[in-house]
């Protein structure tokens, strides 16, 4: 049985669309992930999806916030942004919590930045999904 992880994030356009879509890509024999925002943006960034592409990951997210989960249950809410981490609505406790921030490249726009946190997410994330303990 996969376990389940959530990855939160405020906008939910860059870098929770960006573990959600590792996880699927890379760990889908033992994980299932989605991503949702605390405040969504509407949209997934083009750069996200391009730093994804040059990878082999086909990612077609959509923004989505984070009550569209609230009769969901998870392994692991993991928050991925440190404003997600305050904003982290308390009903999203049922499991494990992890805070792990990764730097915001929608802030700088430039592509070498998203491929940046994309690198860091490819050992990271599989990381921080051993590290949990579940």
């Amino acid at each position: 049985m996969k376990r389940k992880v959530l990855f939160l994030c405020t906008g939910n356009s860059c870098r929770s669309q960006m573990a959600e879509a590792i996880v699927n890509a890379r760990l889908a024999d033992e994980w299932q992930a989605v991503s949702a925002g605390t405040k969504p943006a509407g949209f997934v960034h083009p750069k996200a999806i391009a730093a994804l592409a040059e990878i082999g990951i086909q990612h077609e997210g959509r923004s989505k916030l984070a009550d569209e989960f609230r009769s969901a249950e998870f392994d692991v809410v993991v928050t991925v942004c440190d404003s997600a981490a305050e904003e982290c609505p308390v009903w999203l406790g049922k499991g494990k919590r992890v805070h792990h921030s990764f730097p915001d490249p929608a802030k700088t726009d430039d592509i070498a930045d998203f491929r940046k946190v994309r690198d860091d997410m490819l050992i990271e994330i599989p990381a921080l999904l051993r590290g949990a303990n579940l």
